[in-house]
């Protein structure tokens, strides 16, 4: 599995020899300003949620893959099936298989509406089995105690994707007890440093993983990772 971080909380993730997109938000994010986002290619589109910060370039990025499946919760599949785009619904507790593995939605503690202001739904996040790995998308989220179903209902998780910068999700602090909770001990950093109300001091953040033995992984925007 290979992890490509294209800043705030957008990923890409190739697995199961497929590539995946999670909540397109670039362009008008300024530190990934050369991120060239017509570049990116990819098969399937995960949705986390509906605001302009994860949907931001959804439409751009589907005009350079027009066969690219968009995967979301029953309103954002019905707002974008609507405007002609290929989709796929799925919703909280449902499992569904692809054709890089099998993925269940699950719990997020946020809001969402797309940014007209219409109503998208309720956030959520992603469990992704794949034969290259195991990884938890938790899109933003507070810290929640529906996180420790996952280990009780999913298989063992390689890597889970967390958001760490506060105010609007949960912080690094709460991050830790949520890699507790899901049983993962390698997290990867997200939805931190984008604007004022989300900077974090990185060190302690790593410190405060690495003192209940867990890693947390801050990727620099651009760069890849091998599960």
């Amino acid at each position: 599995m290979k992890i490509t971080y294209y800043g705030h909380s957008c990923f890409g993730i190739e697995a199961g020899g497929k590539r995946l997109l999670v909540d397109p938000f670039i362009s008008e994010n300024p530190l990934a300003a050369e991120i060239d986002v017509d570049g990116i290619r990819c098969d399937f589109v995960l949705l986390t949620h509906a605001h302009s910060d994860h949907i931001g370039d959804l439409e751009r990025v589907m005009e350079n893959n027009p066969e690219a499946l968009i995967v979301g919760i029953w309103e954002i599949h019905a707002r974008y099936a609507e405007k002609g785009y290929k989709t796929h619904p799925i919703n909280k507790g449902g499992w569904w298989t692809f054709s890089f593995g099998r993925v269940k939605m699950v719990n997020a503690v946020h809001s969402s509406s797309f940014p007209d202001g219409a109503y998208a739904g309720e956030p959520a996040g992603f469990v992704l089995e794949t034969p290259d790995g195991n990884i938890y998308i938790a899109g933003d989220t507070a810290l929640t105690l529906d996180m420790k179903l996952i280990p009780m209902t999913c298989a063992p998780l390689d890597l889970a994707i967390l958001p760490i910068g506060s105010n609007f999700t949960m912080n690094y602090k709460d991050a830790v007890m949520a890699s507790q909770f899901i049983e993962c001990n390698r997290i990867i950093g997200c939805h931190y440093d984008t604007f004022g109300f989300i900077k974090i001091e990185h060190e302690d953040a790593i410190a405060a993983f690495s003192a209940k033995g867990k890693e947390l992984i801050l990727m620099p925007i651009g760069t890849q990772k091998n599960l």
